[in-house]
């Protein structure tokens, strides 16, 4: 009804006892705009807001993805901004402002952004041990989340989150992009139609990682709240390269490049082998380097193997692999079957045979979920209530690989791993591994 403003899904879900009932509501209009309009009416837009604005946060999603997007910005209300560091949150709000002319408010802790009643969907774009608390958190204020990857910090919290977007009804995007990427998907349809024979081993390629180099502990400065970003991690003194990118070096906040492209590269080798539900059953990471004298303490170098049941083998790198063929290949994922290989990266796809890159795929192939783009899916997506190609138990079960590889060589042995079960068999110490608990206050 024309002024009236669209029924938010959070206000469905105050009424329901589950939130199952998400799953009626009504797609939002997408009508075509009038030459005089630059932005769908109110009652038609996604009141949006960010959890974490830096780098990433403001750079790649607001400014590139959403401000600078005409399609997404013509259906946002970009509602509030929220990030631990003053400088950046402030930073994020004018670019907010030069571009909608609107100032939008901005917040220290994310709880009182999500207490907006105008609110509904938020990227959570934080370091990763916040994930799953504000993405949950988000859950259960009733909003759509779009989550960066690796989702989670452990195998126990992307359970628990998977189930409860499961419950509420959200409709959850995580950030492994590489699913809207025609090369990706076209090298998964290879491998998923026996288009280079019966596989063998799939490889991903990452990069090593420096030991880092130390720093006293330092006062933090006035514009950012140290407490509040360790939020639910251990306590440890301020310095700086423990922050914004650098956490990825530590295991109080992330796992290494293991889980910052790992969750990419071993994401598309799941995809690929059908896997999203599921995962390997064998992992062994004992070829794995340390640092002796700097402050990085996951892991610099690694060779980790995994096996599925079906006996397909996966091999997650950090150097560039030479194969008996002659080929060299770096950063990427490279499936080899029984008869042929074909190799995918975000710049290039190639195979044995160039031919294969031109098949041409009949109506009895199995053709995989086609995004074109990772924040329209999530989008449209918000208005049909319909799955994204990248959703929360996708998310989960791809980072659990990366996990089950930093177990593994952290505790310098294979393990076995039940994937239905979700636990290891016979290890109580890998078992532990899989959760970690929280600084009080925090919990999931």
């Amino acid at each position: 009804m024309p002024g009236k403003r669209t029924i938010r899904r959070r206000d469905v879900l105050k009424g329901t006892e589950t939130g199952l009932a998400a799953a009626a509501l009504p797609s939002l209009m997408t009508r075509p705009l009038r030459a005089d309009e630059d932005k769908l009416p109110p009652n038609e837009r996604i009141g949006l807001g960010f959890i974490g604005t830096g780098d990433l946060g403001t750079r790649h999603h607001l400014r590139n993805k959403i401000l600078n997007d005409p399609v997404l910005y013509r259906q946002v209300d970009l509602v509030g901004l929220c990030d631990v560091d003053r400088n950046r949150v402030d930073e994020a709000a004018r670019s907010v402002f030069e571009k909608s002319g609107r100032r939008v408010a901005t917040y220290k802790d994310y709880r009182q952004l999500l207490e907006r009643k105008d609110l509904d969907a938020v990227f959570v774009v934080t370091p990763d041990h916040w994930h799953a608390t504000a993405a949950i958190a988000a859950i259960e204020a009733g909003l759509d989340v779009y989550c960066e990857k690796p989702l989670t910090l452990t195998i126990e919290e992307g359970r628990r989150l998977s189930n409860a977007a499961t419950r509420y009804g959200t409709v959850f995007q995580t950030g492994s992009q590489q699913r809207s990427n025609d090369r990706f998907r076209l090298a998964c349809e290879l491998v998923r139609n026996g288009k280079i024979g019966a596989i063998e081993r799939v490889d991903t390629v990452l990069h090593g990682v420096s030991p880092g180099t130390w720093i006293p502990e330092q006062t933090p400065p006035d514009h950012f709240d140290w407490n509040m970003w360790l939020g639910p991690a251990p306590y440890r003194p301020y310095r700086p390269n423990l922050v914004h990118y650098q956490f990825r070096w530590q295991f109080d906040f992330s796992g290494g490049v293991m889980t910052d492209w790992g969750a990419h590269h071993n994401d598309i080798a799941q995809w690929a082998l059908g896997m999203d539900e599921s995962g390997p059953v064998y992992v062994d990471g004992t070829k794995a380097e340390f640092s002796m004298d700097g402050p990085h303490d996951v892991a610099l170098k690694f060779d980790v193997h995994y096996k599925y049941a079906n006996g397909v083998d996966l091999y997650c790198h950090t150097d560039k692999q030479d194969y008996p063929d002659g080929t060299s290949f770096g950063n990427g994922v490279k499936f080899t079957g029984k008869d042929g290989w074909v190799f995918v990266s975000r710049g290039e796809i190639q195979a044995s045979d160039p031919d294969l890159l031109k098949t041409e795929f009949g109506p009895d192939d199995v053709r995989l979920y086609d995004s074109p783009n990772h924040h329209y899916n999530w989008f449209e997506c918000m208005r049909t209530r319909k799955n994204p190609i990248c959703h929360a138990e996708v998310g989960h079960r791809s980072v659990t690989v990366c996990h089950l590889g930093n177990i593994s060589m952290r505790l310098r042995r294979p393990l076995k791993w039940d994937p239905d079960k979700e636990q290891f068999i016979d290890d109580a110490q890998a078992n532990a591994m899989v959760r970690k608990p929280k600084r009080a206050p925090w919990h999931l």
